[in-house]
């Protein structure tokens, strides 16, 4: 029998229009032999929409869509009708979902919650990983208790930042240093991020953070080459080949990922035996640390003097044909299609084993 594969994307995100270009590459990759495929579309505004009638900028998805579904579905209220054969637009029960979605209201455990409740399998990382992943603060402060190497940071809340600005931009230049970067702590995708080389962009940087999230992360520059690694599994997780991003701007921006086309990625990245090996270590070690499951992309600095530091992990990396993440998987022999069948199955693998737990005494 073939699985009843929920594409769940859109979302109230920054990252919107990033999720939308995931969908339609996976829309397109999906083997329909195996796979009956109910997109569900979240507006920028929170409709859900489940079927062929989708508005706005996801024109080429409905025109997909139109082939391949039945009866018109109007705009519908968050409920469990979404996913089952329930309510009063009766429809296919969901075998399984594949949240394609990117940054907060869907990346960050929310999603994952109402998933969790509604005992439905899906794809990736659950609540606890999904929300550690998502805030960058709470994620290196737990690869800082687990003893993983990293650049030196600080955080800031807006309601603080606004009572004492010039404390928080001497706590910067004093711990930090000049250059440094400016992040929202739940974005993903390098939306909002600014570099500063003195105070004056130091400000910038942060009255442009705080316009996306209440709290932010600074972080020290470093000279250092950003490589990125694959990890893929539940318990027992399996690496990728290495890329590096040769970005020809100063920093890898939401533009240089999205938008131009002279951004390198090389793959494999040149680097040593041990290195990798290292690097494979260090990327498993943060899938555990944050209880990781299904995937996530690891991302990280290589120093000159050879010095591995973690950046960051991903845990709904960009994932189009061209995204690093399915690049690096297809460099280890893993196809997009067949990257995207592992992830379902393991989404299957881990809801059985939920099913082990004992809930009553």
């Amino acid at each position: 029998m073939k699985i009843k594969l929920g594409l769940l994307y859109g979302g109230k995100s920054a990252e919107h229009k990033v999720s939308m270009q995931t969908a339609l590459s996976v829309i397109g990759a999906l083997d329909q032999d195996k796979y009956d495929i109910h997109p569900i579309y979240i507006t920028e505004t929170g409709e859900w929409i489940r079927g062929k009638q989708l508005t706005g900028p996801v024109e080429d998805i409905a025109q997909l869509q139109l082939n391949r579904t039945g009866t018109e579905i109007s705009p519908m209220s968050l409920s469990t009708a979404i996913f089952s054969g329930t309510g009063a637009q009766p429809q296919e029960s969901i075998d399984v979902v594949f949240p394609l979605l990117h940054g907060p209201n869907g990346e960050d455990g929310t999603v994952q919650g109402m998933l969790e409740l509604l005992n439905i399998p899906y794809v990736g990382n659950g609540v606890l990983a999904s929300a550690a992943g998502m805030d960058k603060v709470i994620m290196k402060n737990l690869y800082s208790q687990a003893g993983l190497p990293q650049v030196n940071y600080a955080w800031f809340i807006r309601s603080e930042w606004e009572q004492n600005q010039e404390q928080a931009y001497v706590e910067v230049e004093e711990k930090l240093g000049y250059p440094c970067f400016v992040k929202p702590a739940n974005l993903g995708s390098s939306v909002g991020i600014s570099k500063c080389k003195d105070r004056e962009e130091l400000i910038a940087a942060f009255e442009e953070a705080f316009t996306f999230d209440r709290k932010i992360i600074v972080e020290e520059g470093v000279v250092a080459r950003e490589i990125e690694i694959g990890v893929l599994g539940n318990d027992n997780p399996s690496c990728s080949v290495v890329g590096e991003i040769a970005p020809k701007k100063e920093f890898y921006d939401y533009k240089a990922k999205y938008e131009d086309e002279d951004t390198a990625l090389i793959i494999p990245a040149q680097i040593d035996e041990t290195t990798y090996n290292e690097m494979k270590e260090l990327a498993i070690k943060a899938f555990k640390a944050i209880d990781g499951a299904g995937l996530v992309r690891a991302d990280f600095f290589l120093t000159p003097d050879g010095k591995l530091l973690i950046n960051e992990v991903n845990t709904m990396p960009g994932f189009t044909p061209y995204s690093m993440f399915p690049l690096l998987w297809k460099h280890a022999g893993v196809s997009y299609p067949e990257l995207i069948e592992k992830l379902v199955y393991l989404a299957i693998e881990r809801h059985e084993e939920k099913q082990k737990i004992r809930y009553t005494i």
